[in-house]
């Protein structure tokens, strides 16, 4: 997870549970013994201008000095990275030789800002002695179904038998061999243009079932769903292939990269599957985005996964006491990294439960997940409540596990 595509599906799901930098102005990193690693993120959210940056339309210079702040910020809470989206939409956030520039910069799709947004926040947060995970979004082209609406190079319109509407939104048919293909060289272009930490992926891959709505690959899978005992077999197969292929190719193109995927929560629950979770959500990875996530972590083929446990510890549906050890047994002796997904930006929200007006809740998270060996660390969502804490939770996050600063997760 868009970010704002993912809180808003989140809070759908908990409902249905039922150029590059100049040097000098990097932040000081803070002097002292350096804590054990382990990870300590936040997502910074691009789409819909969610946390970056505040609005379209900014100078080169103010978008720049925004995101230099979110970095700071990072710092300041003794964070370790950054997961940076940097494909939205099937857009850029570096000069691309495939996709158009992001219209959340200018407002413009396919406008040049004047300055190398990605390539700012790669040599900035190494400087700041940071990660920068580059984070992708496969398969979503736009949050609206109007073709027209994108910049006429856009390769969703010179390829419209590429594109599917779906749920308001367009996204690329990835029951196709050439989407599936055109996308990893979209991604890869920035693997080999910068000196990324990771690859990241969000929790986006065929998407969230939208009630009434037949997400229309028929045509695809007559042609290439031959000998799969269904179209659900065909579809998690599609998106097999997707990550067993962009890992191989981020190590060749550079292997000191590794390659995270961050899923909803909920592979399946135990209910539908004896080997799944106790809960009983409303979307299983599984079956909704054919996503088989627990097979990925099980066959190693990505470096680490940081499901998004967005929920409370106690919540009956879905119980991050419950979900935490689900995880942990299921990275356990693999070799991949397992990182917790934690909601922030519940903290103090009027419309979440009572748990999440008390400022202790995340802090009792990592407590709790302290108790997992195979629990390396957490990501927070996102970068704006990293800055604001409304509630103060964050700073209580710092003050109880983070008394010392962080060095990198590897």
């Amino acid at each position: 997870m868009g970010r704002l595509s993912r809180r808003a599906f989140t809070l759908a799901a908990a409902a249905t549970l039922s150029g590059l930098a100049t040097g000098g102005d990097a932040a000081a990193v803070p002097e002292g013994p350096r804590a054990v690693g382990e990870m300590r993120g936040m997502w910074l959210a691009t789409v819909s201008n969610r946390d970056w940056p505040s609005r379209t339309g900014l100078t080169a210079a103010q978008q720049r000095t925004e995101l230099l702040a979110h970095l700071d910020t990072a710092v300041r809470r003794r964070l370790n990275a950054v997961m940076f989206q940097v494909r939205p939409t099937a857009d850029a956030m570096w000069p691309s030789p495939y996709e158009p520039w992001s219209q959340y910069l200018t407002g413009v799709q396919g406008r040049n800002p004047g300055w190398d947004p990605l390539g700012t926040a790669v040599a900035e947060a190494h400087a700041r002695g940071l990660e920068l995970h580059a984070w992708f979004n496969p398969y979503r082209i736009a949050n609206h179904t109007d073709p027209t609406r994108l910049v006429a190079s856009h390769p969703a319109r010179k390829h419209p038998d590429w594109v599917v509407p779906y749920g308001g939104k367009l996204y690329y048919n990835p029951g196709l061999p050439q989407v599936r293909a055109f996308v990893q060289d979209a991604m890869l272009d920035a693997v080999s243009r910068y000196e990324i930490d990771a690859v990241h992926w969000d929790d986006y891959f065929y998407p969230y079932p939208v009630a009434g709505q037949v997400f229309d690959d028929d045509a695809a899978y007559a042609a290439y769903g031959a000998g799969f005992p269904g179209r659900a077999a065909w579809r998690r197969d599609n998106i097999d292939r997707l990550v067993r292929e962009m890992a191989d190719r981020i190590k060749e193109i550079r292997p000191a990269a590794r390659f995270g995927v961050s899923p909803f929560g909920v592979w399946r629950n135990a209910t539908t599957d004896p080997l799944g979770s106790a809960t009983r959500a409303g979307v299983q990875t599984y079956d909704d985005l054919y996503a088989d996530t627990r097979k990925w972590v099980r066959a190693g083929w990505i470096d680490y996964i940081v499901p998004q446990l967005y929920w409370n510890i106690g919540l009956a549906a879905a119980d991050y006491a419950k979900l935490v050890p689900w995880w942990a047994a299921v990275a356990k002796g693999t070799g991949v990294q397992l990182y917790v997904g934690e909601a922030l930006y519940k903290a103090g929200d009027p419309a979440q439960p009572a748990a999440w007006q008390d400022p202790a809740e995340l802090s009792r998270h990592l407590t709790f997940a302290r108790d997992h060996p195979q629990v390396g660390g957490h990501v927070f969502f996102s970068a704006k409540e990293v800055g604001a804490d409304r509630i103060g939770a964050m700073a209580r996050v710092v003050a109880d596990h983070y008394q010392q600063p962080a060095r990198s997760a590897r």
